[in-house]
């Protein structure tokens, strides 16, 4: 069992959710209970699953737990994309979302790779 804070994918993580924060702020109130609460729900399952598979017992269970956080990125990914396309983020915003995605994506692949030996 390791401490999640000292894990370099999990402060990446956080680090999105914080940011995630920040860009759906002006989205419309009426989205609050919609696209921007499954956004912020969906980056805060990410940084928390990757926190949990740090507090199991085994590296089996980490695996599993970073899959789920993978998974849950690709969710992130397509509501990114969502709001782009609704116009609730612009273009920059959408990019630097998207690419911090794709390197906290990466990390997870990489550091799953890592847990399956």
């Amino acid at each position: 069992m390791k401490d999640f804070k000292d894990q370099k994918v999990w402060e990446r993580a956080h680090q999105l959710t914080l940011r995630i924060y920040t860009a759906t702020a002006s989205f419309p109130k009426e989205e609050l209970d919609g696209l921007t609460g499954q956004i912020r729900r969906c980056s805060t399952s990410i940084a928390a699953t990757i926190a949990e598979g740090y507090g199991q017992r085994t590296d089996h269970e980490l695996h599993r737990f970073l899959g789920v956080a993978l998974g849950l990125a690709s969710e992130l990914d397509y509501y990114l994309l969502l709001a782009h396309d609704l116009k609730f983020l612009n273009q920059a915003q959408h990019q630097e979302l998207s690419g911090s995605l794709s390197g906290l994506r990466r990390m997870l692949t990489a550091t799953i790779g890592k847990t399956a030996s």
